[in-house]
């Protein structure tokens, strides 16, 4: 990789970790150019550049993405105040963004949406196959736990399949080159499988750090928020994770009295199924939530 492609990278990579804080805010192209240290008409060829969409794309779906998850999964919020929440100013921008995505209104999605038997996901049959086993499993009880903030070494992929396991052999080797722990492994998850594209999901390979990085590159640095989370341990092989975040989402948080924040979801790996011969994993999924 050329020294300015990889600085392309890192200062892009800062600009994503910035608007994944917290989706909701202000987000200006001069503000975020400023975070990427570049002019603002730079800084959008090089954001297209890197990301493959353009600024106001790739925020606007992350929106627009969050918001379906709080239509399905907050049955007491008004669209309007999920538009709010989402970062849209008005119900009708937000409704033909919506629409434009999904291919039908905030209200109709709220209303089919669960019962949708054509989930992104289950058109993998290895995945469709768990998906059929898990749902016959009880969800085990979470523990609502206050998790501090957590300073961490990572690689983005784009698509959630078995391709992620080259991601996770590469920061495995920069570990061992930097001298670095890998023990600590997480998988930061910033979509949502039930209705993104397996190839389109956002996924983050990480591993926690004692001390921040002093050169960067394919490997960059993010802090991975702090805040309430509610804390599933599960357990099994590749394919069965995500039924069984789906249905933590689509049956335990409904019923749960507490809301999805905006933040995303991660997981800590105690058995990495994306490094382990037999595939199976051992894990705590962590889901950001709030009572309001």
């Amino acid at each position: 990789m050329a020294k300015d492609d990889s600085q392309k990278i890192s200062r892009i990579n800062d600009v994503l970790n910035y608007i994944h804080q917290d989706i909701t805010r202000e987000l200006l192209g001069r503000h975020l150019a400023s975070v990427a240290a570049y002019s603002e008409q730079h800084f959008h060829r090089v954001f297209k550049e890197v990301v493959g969409e353009s600024m106001h794309q790739y925020i606007r779906r992350t929106r627009l993405e969050y918001a379906a998850n709080q239509l399905m999964f907050d049955t007491t919020s008004t669209v309007v105040d999920i538009a709010n929440k989402s970062g849209f100013n008005s119900v009708s921008s937000f409704s033909r963004a919506f629409g434009e995505l999904f291919s039908c209104s905030p209200g109709a999605w709220r209303n089919t949406v669960i019962a949708r038997s054509d989930k992104p996901y289950l058109r993998d049959k290895e995945i469709a196959r768990c998906y059929e086993k898990i749902a016959s499993q009880p969800i085990s009880e979470p523990t609502i736990v206050e998790v501090p903030e957590r300073r961490v070494a990572y690689i983005r992929h784009v698509g959630y399949n078995r391709t992620i396991k080259r991601t996770w052999q590469l920061l495995k080797a920069w570990a061992s080159s930097e001298q670095r722990s890998f023990k600590a492994q997480y998988g930061i998850h910033h979509s949502n499988p039930a209705w993104v594209e397996l190839e389109h999901c956002h996924y983050v390979a990480c591993v926690e750090i004692d001390r921040p990085l002093l050169r960067r590159g394919l490997v960059n640095q993010l802090t991975i928020p702090k805040g309430l989370y509610a804390r599933f341990s599960l357990i099994g092989r590749y394919g069965e994770l995500l039924p069984q975040i789906s249905q933590i989402q689509e049956s335990w948080l409904p019923n749960s009295g507490l809301k999805m924040q905006s933040t995303p979801a991660y997981v800590h790996y105690n058995k990495n199924h994306f490094l382990e011969s037999d595939e199976q994993f051992e894990l705590e999924f962590y889901l950001p939530v709030s009572f309001y």
